[in-house]
């Protein structure tokens, strides 16, 4: 490609141009000459102080891209050691995040490990959080992990909720920032959300305060004004999160299918405001449901609106095994009475077995088969 100069800039640019290009190759010589020999010391220690294979070894290696002497390395290890890791663990750990064998203990590594183990993290929970996002110490100790930090601990009151939401989800200290969390926070505030409803939802799943504020102000806009759930009710965090593990086209899809067996949209929000979790339920399960409650059985689409809990229940393992009790039952006119499906199957599988299988073992010694081997969902 031809690049011509002009004006009175032509010469310096030009010679801007050349010195970009000879810094270029001469890191790329300094990197393919250099390279190779620090790779190969690097591999050795690594199989030597850690036992790590030779393969294992170039692997970490090779996500390293700038490499020092090997006195920082056996800083690293023996600050690791003395912190309390096993072989195995630093193991894990180099194999995640092999640049932290070049870090400076004294000034990064042993500040960023003791804010962390100061929260409760134990040495084990450590390494699994580092292990799962290693990006995590990367991040600045006073620009970003105690700023995020305490936005966790002013949310959800006690440090061993904090420790419970980082190990359920090790980004929150990575991700982008505590503004982020703060900003969401605030919406929930403003929306009326109780301090109590926000941690619960927050460690119910911490990875949604982390979205983009406006994602986080549409999903609180469905919940309130297309599913009809006030913001300050004690359903609000369990609608969240229904809407919140599922793209919008397919919750969409759901509602259409709930719609396709003679529910309306009142008996679909009916059943939402009562238990947000049936949209969450996959397509299948719905179906599966649907089928055999409103077609077989001839429910009601008002009656299963009202009672989504069955919907919840395991056909395979609950449902049908208990049907095929009380058929029997009745086969044998051993019960009178009718039961409503709804009661039948809810109640607890102790006493399910006390009122319909223990009674009757003597005249039908069979009749704990169906359901001996199908514990509660």
């Amino acid at each position: 490609m031809l690049v011509r100069f002009r004006g009175k800039g032509a010469a310096v640019s030009r010679f801007h141009g050349f010195a970009d290009l000879r810094s270029l190759y001469s890191f790329k010589f300094q990197h393919l000459y250099s390279t190779p020999a620090q790779t190969h010391f690097l591999v050795k220690h690594l199989v030597d102080s850690l036992g790590f294979s030779k393969e294992e070894a170039s692997l970490a290696c090779s996500k390293v891209t700038s490499r020092k002497s090997l006195k920082n390395p056996d800083l690293v290890i023996n600050f690791l050691k003395q912190t309390g890791l096993e072989q195995t663990q630093m193991k894990k750990l180099v194999s995640v995040a092999p640049k932290c064998l070049f870090y400076d203990v004294s000034k990064t590594l042993k500040p960023k490990f003791q804010c962390l183990m100061d929260i409760g993290l134990s040495v084990s929970d450590l390494v699994n959080v580092i292990a799962k996002d290693a990006t995590l110490l990367e991040r600045g100790l006073v620009t970003h992990l105690r700023p995020t930090i305490d936005c966790l601990r002013r949310t959800l009151g006690s440090d061993e909720n904090v420790v419970a939401a980082i190990k359920k989800t090790p980004w929150l200290l990575s991700f982008g920032g505590h503004h982020v969390m703060e900003a969401n926070i605030l919406l929930l505030k403003n929306g009326g959300v109780s301090d109590v409803r926000i941690k619960n939802l927050v460690l119910k799943n911490p990875r949604y305060i982390s979205q983009k504020p406006q994602w986080f102000k549409d999903l609180m806009n469905r919940v309130e004004k297309d599913f009809r759930v006030p913001l300050d009710s004690s359903m609000f965090p369990y609608a969240f999160h229904a809407l919140a593990s599922q793209k919008k086209p397919l919750c969409e899809k759901k509602i259409e299918l709930f719609k396709s067996f003679g529910l309306s949209h009142d008996d679909v929000l009916t059943m939402f405001r009562k238990l947000p979790y049936c949209i969450a339920l996959s397509e299948v399960k719905i179906l599966k449901g649907l089928s055999l409650y409103i077609k077989e059985l001839g429910l009601k689409p008002a009656y299963l609106a009202s009672r989504p809990s069955i919907l919840i229940y395991s056909l395979e393992k609950r449902v049908v095994p208990r049907m095929q009790v009380l058929k029997i039952l009745e086969e044998k006119k051993l019960v009178m009475r009718k039961y409503a499906l709804y009661s039948f199957v809810s109640l607890p599988e102790s006493k399910f077995i006390e009122y319909f299988v223990l009674p009757y073992k003597d005249q039908i010694p069979d009749l704990y088969e169906p359901v001996k081997q199908t514990p509660a969902p």
